[in-house]
């Protein structure tokens, strides 16, 4: 029996997205939220006949709001619209974000303000089920809604544009025909609804939330490896300096650090240990939770985005309006992205710094460069490989969101570049993975040239999945095949589930 996901346009969350987008969960809508959606457009048949001009109903968009839209050319108009704005440019969203794509703007057109046909909203739930998924180019967007981009998917509706279908990139009519699926005829609103949302970065954003939280988690893992590695000091983990501060993302860290490290002879005496550890050792819980807590205030904004009107104009069903705005705004959860850049910085540079510690004997009393032998170079050379992605990160985290041109004759004065800063963030969270996992691979190593070390229970089940995939460093090898190895490893979500479920 299939996996099945309700929607109903309030309740949409990112782990939702994810189980459609990787997972192929089937889609059903609400009753009541589709009765809602034909409310909608019985509205706006019955403005058909309306002189009053409504922005994208009966006038142009942009610059061309000044121009009337006769019903009579209702079809021709919005099937106009969809070409106009059919200008993305490559690369193309993965099958997986197209996915995400398709689900974020379905879910929104359920929040009743859009005025869309419900064959619309009845053939995005079709192409998910099938599993028939618009090829739709990233970039081209400034974040405005991205009507550039967006605009593909009505190239497939009306069959003209290409899908991912049965693992090939096919034509959607020829795909149509071939499962008996009605292409869809466009009306009053129709082009406006498909084009003007932000679902191309809200749908990948959500995809990139999920891996960050797994990826913090990731942080905590490799942590404790490293403190192990080091020997260091378990005093900065002491319980009640967190009650003295307060900060919940914190919390969230030492508590996933404290139980990873349980039973771990690191917690022992040793008076030949320094009183206290370098800042990237001694401060990890309080980077791990900041990032936590720049995630939380994300998700809080990022949550309303899902289940929310984004439309321009915005149909308000019970006030018996239609009226022109910026509903399609989505500078309050961006600010909570590039923030997270930010934040994901200063865990990059933590990591790294820790890393260089560990092939350090000043600080380790071990071999220089975790080498088991003098004739072994080890990791000598291995730290201008992570050193070069945390650059990217320190240069990918600077905002974006402020750097934009006056469009449209001047009409269209504010941007914010959306799609780019989630495509930022991206890039970001997958350097980090290499960076963490090479960090790991140093920790692992560390811990084997120790030799004394009893390991805590979950950092004794990361270290054993490590080994399993990576062997001692007793010759030199060609590293970036190990790199490689790590990376796959730590990024999947069964390494994380199995090492916190531990005890």
């Amino acid at each position: 029996m299939s996996q099945i996901i309700i929607l109903d346009g309030q309740n949409l969350t990112i782990d939702d997205i994810e189980k459609v987008a990787k997972f192929d969960f089937k889609i059903e809508i609400k009753p009541d939220a589709l009765e809602k959606v034909k409310k909608g457009r019985q509205r706006i048949f019955d403005l058909v006949d309306s002189d009053i001009p409504v922005y994208g109903f009966n006038t142009g968009v942009g610059w061309n709001k000044d121009k009337k839209v006769f019903k009579d050319f209702f079809n021709k108009y919005n099937t106009n619209l969809i070409y106009s704005h059919s200008l993305g440019v490559e690369p193309f969203c993965s099958r997986e974000e197209g996915r995400a794509i398709l689900l974020t703007r379905l879910n929104t057109f359920l929040v009743g303000c859009t005025g869309v046909a419900v064959e619309i909203v009845e053939i995005y739930k079709k192409l998910l089920n099938l599993d028939i998924i618009p090829l739709i180019p990233k970039r081209g967007s400034v974040g405005e809604a991205d009507i550039t981009n967006l605009s593909h998917i009505g190239l497939v509706l009306i069959g003209e544009g290409e899908v991912y279908y049965n693992n090939e990139i096919r034509n959607s009519k020829e795909v149509f025909d071939e499962i008996s699926l009605e292409m869809i005829s466009l009306g009053p609103k129709d082009g406006l609804a498909i084009v003007s949302s932000n679902a191309l970065a809200a749908g990948i954003g959500a995809l990139i939330l999920k891996d960050i939280e797994r990826l913090l988690d990731l942080a905590d893992v490799v942590y404790c490896l490293s403190l192990e590695g080091l020997n260091g000091n378990t005093s900065p983990l002491d319980i009640d300096l967190y009650k003295a501060r307060n900060y919940i993302g914190q919390k969230i860290s030492l508590k996933n650090v404290t139980n990873l490290l349980k039973n771990s002879s690191i917690y022992n005496a040793d008076w030949k240990k320094p009183v206290q550890d370098p800042l990237c050792f001694r401060g990890s819980v309080q980077v791990n939770g900041a990032v936590r807590d720049a995630l939380r205030y994300c998700l809080e904004l990022f949550n309303i985005q899902l289940n929310s009107s984004e439309d321009n104009p915005c149909l308000l069903l019970d006030e018996n309006k239609l009226l022109s705005c910026s509903n399609y705004e989505s500078i309050s959860w961006v600010l909570g992205f590039e923030n997270l850049g930010v934040a994901l910085s200063h865990l990059s540079k933590n990591s790294c710094y820790r890393t260089i510690k560990l092939s350090n004997p000043e600080f380790t009393k071990l071999p220089r460069f975790l080498s088991p032998k003098d004739n072994v170079l080890g990791y000598a050379t291995i730290q201008k490989v992570f050193t070069s992605l945390d650059t990217e990160i320190r240069h990918l985290s600077n905002p974006a969101t402020a750097d934009f041109y006056s469009l449209a004759g001047d009409i269209e004065d504010h941007a914010n570049n959306t799609p780019y800063v989630v495509d930022k963030l991206k890039k970001i969270v997958d350097n980090l993975y290499y960076i963490l996992g090479i960090e790991a691979m140093h920790a692992v190593q560390a811990i084997d040239l120790r030799t004394d070390c009893i390991l805590g229970s979950g950092s004794e089940k990361a270290y054993e999945k490590i080994r399993e995939r990576v062997p001692f460093y007793d010759e030199d090898r060609p590293i970036y095949k190990d790199i490689r190895t790590m990376y796959d490893l730590v990024k999947s979500e069964k390494f994380i589930h199995e090492i916190l479920n531990t005890n």
